[in-house]
């Protein structure tokens, strides 16, 4: 009988949904406007500031790069890991790399602007520095963003789709209606759960179907592994707007709640840009939103064809997101404004 109350919430759920034109447009034609348009904004261009990867200081080659290193208009990014800066040069994200505790730097053969910066690094060192040479195919501004555009859109989904219908819900009378029935506050929002997560991942798979054939998109990574960390992403996402929705009864108060929610996500969770270089406590407030670990394992695999195991730290801070939201959630939840 439970399977069956849940399926009847399930059903009308995604019948409502797909009723609103409004609503269901938006969610498929917003997102895809976005990609198209950077698109053609960005096709051709590029930033006019040099993006240069630094590893290591204190040595002889870091003093003698000192004029290229206080050079303006470059951004220097310090890494921690010799192999990320090395994949990033591959997908031109880096222009130039310097190992500067071995002496040593990578460029792409295949990026102008690499040359460039080969030729400046040539002329601010002192030390002859040993070349290593990567090729990797460009990753276009607009490939970066595609898995940011589709986090977001999962991100507005699940929080409004969820915490947003069900508080009209409670201010309606609906929920009132409905304790009166057999139907469980457990079996009730299992079936929003599940009717968001269903039409959540099937929007996003229109979504990216769309951008890949107007843009051409490759796939770096695998599907598979892509639907597995999009699965997690909105649970933890629904999870979060189920806590939102368990007490509010108005929705210009939930409205406002969750639009404070939702816009530090999109600005800190790299959606637009890249957190890298940024201070270190904007970084850390970052890693404590959902988004942020969705986008960071999507773009993972999508852009770099990392595996699940490489993105597995992403999965289980979502996972443990998505445990402590409902369990706080389903505690807390009422049926009436009262």
């Amino acid at each position: 009988m439970t399977a069956q109350r849940i399926w009847a919430v399930f059903v009308a759920r995604n019948k409502e949904f797909i009723r609103d034109r409004s609503a269901f447009g938006w969610n498929l034609v917003f997102p895809f406007l976005i990609i198209v348009g950077f698109s053609f904004i960005f096709s051709g261009r590029s930033s006019q500031m040099y993006k240069v990867g630094v590893f290591g200081e204190q040595t002889q080659a870091a003093v003698s790069a000192r004029n290229l290193l206080q050079t303006r208009y470059i951004e220097f990014i310090a890494y921690d890991s010799v192999e990320q800066a090395v994949s990033k040069v591959a997908r031109h994200q880096l222009d130039l790399f310097m190992d500067l505790e071995n002496n040593r730097y990578w460029v792409n053969s295949t990026s102008p602007k690499g040359y460039v910066m080969e030729r400046m690094l040539a002329v601010g060192s002192s030390v002859d520095m040993s070349r290593q040479q990567v090729d990797g195919k460009e990753i276009r501004y607009v490939d970066w963003l595609l898995p940011g555009v589709l986090g977001m859109n999962i991100m507005f989904s699940c929080l409004f789709g969820v915490g947003y219908v069900i508080v009209r819900y409670r201010k309606n009378g609906v929920l009132k209606r409905l304790s009166a029935t057999p139907l469980s506050a457990f079996e009730f929002l299992s079936a929003q759960v599940l009717s968001r997560f269903f039409l959540s991942l099937s929007v996003t798979a229109v979504v990216y179907a769309g951008c890949t054939y107007a843009i051409g998109f490759e796939m770096a990574g695998q599907y598979r592994d892509l639907f597995v960390v999009c699965a997690v992403g909105v649970l933890s996402l629904i999870s979060l707007g189920v806590l939102v929705s368990t007490r509010t009864a108005s929705e210009e108060f939930a409205g406002g709640l969750l639009n404070i929610i939702s816009w530090p996500m999109m600005f800190l969770s790299g959606v637009w840009f890249s957190l890298e270089g940024s201070p270190e406590w904007v970084r850390s407030m970052a890693q404590a939103l959902p988004l942020t670990h969705l986008n960071d394992a999507a773009r993972a695999i999508m852009n770099e064809g990392k595996t699940l195991s490489d993105v597995m730290p992403h999965l289980l801070v979502m996972t443990g997101m998505t445990a402590l939201f409902l369990a706080v959630g389903s505690l807390m939840f009422r049926w009436d404004q009262e």
